[in-house]
Formats: C-alpha cells, structure tokens, sequence
C-alpha cells in the first residue's frame, strides 16, 4: 500500500498516567494481537517503533489495532514528544507492515506447532477469566491506552502484568486493580479471590 505522509493522521490523547501518551492514528498499526516493546533491541526489524526509541526519555511502546501508547520518564514534554511521533510516524507508516508478529506471538505459533503444544495451551480458567475481562475491564484500559495480560490463575489468586498506560499507572495500582478483584469475585463467586499485579 502506497502511503504519503499527508494522509497519515494521527492525534495525540492524554491517559490517567502521567508519564504516558496515547496517540491514535487513521491507520492499522497492527491488525491483530497488541504488543509491546521496551528498547530499540525488542523492535529492531521493525522500522516505525524502532526510531521511536529515539525519542529522549521513552520508556516502552505498546501497539493496539490503530493505537499506541508512549510511556516516557517525563524529561520531554509532551508537545516535543507529540512533535516526534508525528515525523516519525509521517515517514515511516509507508514501510510499516500492520501484520507483524511481535517476539511473543512468534514464539506461540513456533510452540503450537510443536509437541509442546498440549503443555502449553491457555488453561479453561484463564479462558474465563479472560472472557470476564474482555467484556467487563478491558474496553476502559484500551480507551485509557492501556491493557492487562492475565498471566496465571490458581486457586484463588490471580497473576496480572499491566500494559500500556496501565504499567505504573498509580491509578491502576489502587482503584482499578480494587475494582478488577471486585469484579472477578462477583463473576466467578469466589469471595477471596485476589489479584495480584506482576
């Protein structure tokens, strides 16, 4: 797809964190999936979020169907970091591949079609958890710029990695991860439940 930098728009939101930016653009970013990166090393075959990594101070990218969130140390204001994402992206959407697999879905295809597959498939409770999350918490994080992997449930705790805006968000510390245990124990009717951010 033959794209000129005139037709890439791209607007900038502030989320609850304040150390990081959601930017939505008129273009895929990435068609399935999210993904996220921490250095110009995780993203090195990827152009766009690679010069990213340029930017003073970034910290991490996450990338979600047409949106991404910057999370930075707060060194750069935001109109700087705005003004460089626009360059950026307005050069770089043209060799941009919206199909990529990031490291970790990568190595998911590799596994499942592998032997290991049975020993890794996602486990009925986290399915269900998963299911809960997606049509209870996950519509608000995204909206915020931010998501939630559900690393692990057992027995009555469950194991959750913040993304996006959500990782150091002092929000997402307290008043949300509250209100997502109060949520999945009233869904799933266990009253000890906890959740616990890794």
């Amino acid at each position: 797809m033959d794209i000129d930098k005139k037709d890439v728009l791209i607007r900038m939101l502030g989320t609850p964190n304040p150390y990081a930016l959601k930017f939505v653009l008129n273009l895929p970013l990435k068609n399935k999936g999210r993904a996220t990166f921490y250095s110009k090393e995780d993203c090195s075959n990827l152009p766009l979020f690679h010069s990213l990594f340029d930017i003073p101070g970034l910290k991490q990218i996450f990338v979600f169907q047409n949106q991404m969130t910057l999370t930075h140390e707060g060194s750069v204001s935001e109109m700087e970091i705005e003004k460089q994402v626009t360059a950026i992206v307005g050069t770089r959407m043209a060799v941009h591949d919206p199909d990529f697999l990031s490291f970790e879905e990568d190595t998911k295809s590799h596994i499942s079609n592998s032997v290991e597959k049975e020993s890794k498939e996602v486990s009925p409770e986290i399915l269900k958890v998963e299911k809960i999350l997606d049509r209870t918490v996950r519509p608000g994080l995204q909206a915020d710029g931010g998501d939630l992997e559900v690393l692990s449930v057992e027995e009555d705790e469950i194991r959750i990695s913040y993304q996006g805006a959500c990782g150091g968000c002092p929000s997402a510390m307290m008043g949300t991860l509250e209100a997502i245990e109060n949520i999945l124990r009233q869904e799933t009717g266990r009253e000890n439940l906890k959740v616990i951010p890794v």
